[in-house]
């Protein structure tokens, strides 16, 4: 993603608090379900019925993408999504090499949705033989220790960690000393990094755990 506009999408972000950030996605696709079912224009109120939340929160969300609503009439549901689009990168597309080929690294692969929001799996990596030299969806599954010459030649910021957690650490270290900026980390064990490396935590094991207690407390 280089370019100018990317860099005004940096410095805009940058301002943008995290639980906002969090919530755009979901804003997005309902405003895209409104325009499967030619619903032109939405309020902050309707918004925010759907989400549960207060409707000054909605507009103070949708403010930070720059998506401005009229009196009476609300947002123009194409403007928003177009805006949206734009604003979260999602017109944009971004290379990821995964690491881990086992149930959940296979799932991301075949999930095409990932595409569609920009964000691309080009490799895999695994120390099974079993998968390795195999292709998924067109993703070929390459040997832990291809890594470091193919990250020369085949181009991505982003590493998907789905391993277990007793290397996930190892893993983040190979994939920031070769290149990649930003980490997407399934697996259980937290790791550490450089300060410019962006890291995004997704535990499953830990969402579970919040899932029960509140289901059962």
């Amino acid at each position: 993603m280089a370019n100018q506009g990317n860099n005004n999408h940096t410095a805009r972000h940058g301002a943008v608090p995290m639980p906002t950030l969090r919530r755009l996605p979901g804003y997005l696709n309902y405003f895209k379900s409104l325009k499967i079912n030619n619903v032109s224009y939405v309020s902050s109120s309707r918004i925010a019925g759907v989400f549960m939340m207060d409707a000054t929160l909605v507009t103070k969300d949708l403010s930070y993408t720059g998506v401005r609503g009229k009196t009476k009439i609300g947002y123009n549901v194409d403007e928003l999504i177009e805006t949206m689009v734009s604003f979260l990168d999602f017109d944009s597309c971004d290379s990821a090499f995964l690491f881990g080929v086992g149930n959940l690294g296979r799932a991301l692969i075949n999930y095409q949705g990932l595409n569609q929001y920009g964000l691309k799996i080009i490799a895999g990596f695994d120390v099974d033989k079993n998968v390795i030299n195999s292709s998924i969806k067109g993703v070929k599954i390459y040997g832990i220790d291809m890594f470091r010459d193919l990250s020369q030649t085949m181009a991505a910021r982003i590493a998907i960690i789905t391993t277990p957690g007793s290397s996930a650490q190892e893993i983040a270290d190979l994939a920031v000393a070769w290149g990649v900026r930003a980490i997407w980390n399934f697996s259980p064990q937290s790791i550490k990094v450089p300060e410019h490396i962006i890291v995004e935590n997704t535990s499953v094991y830990a969402d579970l755990a919040v899932l029960l207690h509140r289901l059962n407390n």
